[in-house]
């Protein structure tokens, strides 16, 4: 499932389409959406490198994390991190830093090699704007794409209204040169109408769910080592749009480990599990022979028939 949710970001949109859109969401019960996006960066960041994906480069919208934490993760990896620009919205979000220095106090921002400090993170014109300007100067002229990703649209909800927000990803879906996007919220840092606008938005809705809630660690103090365990593992649900409007639901499994997220197939006893719960029926739901004959047999209205 995750491999299809990175499949379809990786052969990004048809022409005169909306961009494939995923959102990644968390909980404080499963609070791991970060290492997710670190997964889904990573395997998007690696076929760009391979030239197996329609973008031709990645401009990566850095909100919670240094620059610096992206570099070193994408070549721990051994992945070419030449190929991502950097939107640097975390050293200093509000241009205080140049406040304080009594420098740059027209406030524009600048750039040093593949990352471009972004001073104004409650502006979503001026950051819309400068997204764009980073991945047409990334990838050049021509019909090139190229693909977006912001680690945080909750620090961006923070400071800006969700309107502008949803208008702010809307628009970039939209763009004629963005391959694909996602991002990660954590829902519940939000009205539960955040969350719902962005998935509205979205082609793919990915969560990660805890299989222990937390209450049962405060009620059971007993059970906080293995709560523990299983903060660190979980369910990963995807919801998918197809073209033909149907939507397709998937899950895994995950867990941490020291190189990062990985997902598994759903275990046989899961799906054991899953199986008893559901109802048994008093009919045949097959066809006999007979029936399948008769069915054959029958003419459609919208069947071409000779006259």
């Amino acid at each position: 499932m995750a491999e299809a949710t990175s499949r379809s970001l990786r052969d990004g949109s048809l022409e005169g389409e909306h961009c494939p859109a995923l959102t990644i969401k968390d909980s404080r019960q499963s609070p791991l959406g970060s290492h997710a996006f670190n997964h889904f960066l990573s395997s998007l960041a690696s076929n760009i490198s391979a030239s197996k994906s329609q973008a031709r480069g990645l401009v990566l919208v850095a909100l919670s994390k240094s620059p610096a934490f992206y570099f070193n993760l994408l070549r721990s990896k051994g992945i070419d991190a030449d190929l991502v620009r950097v939107l640097d919205c975390y050293s200093d979000p509000f241009g205080w830093k140049d406040r304080i220095l009594k420098l740059g106090s027209d406030q524009r921002d600048s750039v040093k090699g593949p990352v471009t400090e972004f001073k104004d993170v409650k502006d979503t014109s001026k950051l819309l704007s400068s997204i764009l300007d980073v991945g047409r100067g990334f990838v050049g002229d021509g019909k090139a794409r190229f693909a977006v990703a912001i680690d945080s649209v909750s620090v961006i909800l923070r400071h800006s209204p969700l309107s502008a927000v949803a208008s702010l990803i809307s628009t970039l879906r939209s763009h004629d040169r963005v391959s694909c996007m996602f991002w990660l919220i954590h829902s519940d840092l939000h009205e539960p109408r955040a969350s719902s606008a962005l998935e509205y938005i979205s082609t793919m809705v990915a969560s990660l769910e805890a299989t222990v809630e937390v209450t049962e660690g405060i009620k059971n103090p007993e059970n906080l080592f293995g709560l523990e365990q299983n903060s660190h593992r979980g369910k990963f649900q995807a919801r998918l749009k197809r073209r033909n409007g149907r939507v397709k639901l998937l899950h895994e499994d995950f867990h941490m480990e020291q190189g990062g997220i990985k997902f598994t197939a759903v275990s046989s006893e899961n799906t054991a599990v899953n199986q008893s719960l559901v109802p048994k029926v008093q009919f045949n739901l097959q066809l006999s022979e007979k029936e399948k004959d008769d069915r054959a047999k029958v003419v459609l209205p919208f069947e071409h028939q000779d006259i």
